[in-house]
């Protein structure tokens, strides 16, 4: 089993700068202390958009039907952790796999 550091996880675009990297005692305290949550699964959404349709119309749904969605195209997506918004962001392809990119971090209170 490895261990990641808060570091380990960092994505280039949010990478700390040289200022933020150089951590005090008391945050080396802190990322000490949350060492035993790192292995604590969570549960990542990336959420498109949202549609409401009722039960005689979904279960006439088969391959090929589109559902239209709430979003315009290029808008950004839902990142939801745990239930709870905490990013917008992009879909992106990557070695013909599909990811998000992350564009805003949502803090408490900033959510619409």
């Amino acid at each position: 089993m490895t261990t990641t550091t808060p570091d380990d996880m960092a994505l280039p675009e949010f990478a700390p700068t040289p200022e933020q990297h150089a951590p005090t005692e008391p945050s080396r305290k802190a990322a000490a202390d949350l060492a035993p949550v790192f292995d604590v699964p969570v549960n990542i959404q990336a959420v498109l958009g949202k549609t409401a349709i009722d039960v005689a119309s979904l279960l006439k749904l088969s391959r090929g039907s589109v559902l239209e969605l709430d979003r315009k195209v290029g808008e950004a997506i839902d990142i939801y952790v745990n239930n709870r918004l905490v990013a917008r962001g992009e879909v992106v392809v990557i070695d013909d796999r599909l990811g998000v990119t992350m564009t805003e971090i949502i803090k408490d209170g900033d959510a619409v």
